[in-house]
């Protein structure tokens, strides 16, 4: 596996790719890497030839308050998990490099990153809009693959694809969750053993939710209260919001028709956790 640290030389190893015929599969992470990334990375191997996968921790997507600095980092152990999986190319760009100095421009999508995390982390899409569009104008990836766990940052990537008419495949993949159900997540290392265990409300919710579609209930507000109720029941849960949304522009229903996203967010510990799930009528209904 070869290391690249330049976006110049990432850049001409892409292009020369690219001349080549290969086809370029890319996994874009902040390190940290579970099984989740990992699943990612297979699938990469699926839609590409080459596969690149960039570890950077990128600081425009925190705000002073949040764990830029703690975030978990561990390249080491990063390297040898991807050096494992059959990785072509492992992009470690320093923050000078994707930012260099007098940097003045940024990639906004408006009207995405307004609602569910963004209207609580202001400036926390812009963050990610503008890494994704550097680092996909640096890789030239022919495919990319995001996870669904970060259903929201998915949506407002498609479309800033879709906007911009760049020329790169946008792939979702399910979410991996661990034995218990918890979603799988870097955030994760900060639960102590109580806080871990507190953590399954989220993904009993989530099932909550699905058993009342499947039985017929299609208010989105009587679902929203039973999945309120469900993290209620755990102490140690500070829920920050429940949503049920249209899959595709995020924007909240009343009812559900076909299918819809329920997405939540709670807080447990040091650890903010996001999960959700696309809730689906039966074609009987």
């Amino acid at each position: 596996m070869r290391i690249i640290r330049k976006t110049t030389e990432m850049a001409v190893w892409s292009q020369a790719e690219r001349q080549q015929g290969q086809r370029i599969a890319f996994v874009a992470t902040m390190g940290a890497l579970h099984e989740g990334h990992l699943s990612l990375v297979r699938e990469a191997k699926k839609r590409g030839n080459r596969v690149v996968v960039s570890i950077f921790v990128n600081p425009t997507q925190f705000a002073p308050a949040e764990d830029f600095a703690a975030y978990p980092r561990n390249f080491v152990r990063d390297r040898g998990l991807l050096e494992t999986e059959g990785v072509d190319v492992l992009f470690h760009p320093a923050a000078e490099d994707i930012y260099p100095p007098g940097n003045q421009t940024h990639v906004e999508v408006k009207e995405l990153s307004k609602i569910l995390c963004g209207a609580r982390r202001p400036g926390h899409f812009q963050g990610v809009a503008t890494v994704v569009t550097k680092l996909f104008n640096v890789v030239r990836p022919d495919v990319a693959i995001f996870g669904e766990k970060d259903y929201q940052q998915l949506q407002i990537i498609r479309r800033l694809v879709r906007d911009l008419f760049l020329d790169v495949e946008i792939v979702g993949h399910p979410i991996v969750r661990e034995s218990d159900g918890i979603a799988m997540s870097s955030r994760n290392e900060y639960l102590n053993a109580d806080e871990r265990k507190a953590a399954r409300c989220l993904s009993r919710s989530l099932h909550r939710a699905e058993c009342l579609v499947r039985r017929g209930e299609t208010s989105a507000k009587a679902i929203a209260e039973a999945v309120v109720a469900e993290l209620h029941n755990e102490p140690l849960a500070v829920v920050e919001y429940v949503t049920i949304s249209d899959v595709e522009t995020l924007e909240p229903l009343e009812q559900i028709r076909q299918s819809a996203l329920l997405a939540l967010s709670v807080t447990i510990g040091q650890a903010r956790l996001i999960d959700n799930k696309v809730l689906l009528r039966s074609s009987g209904e």
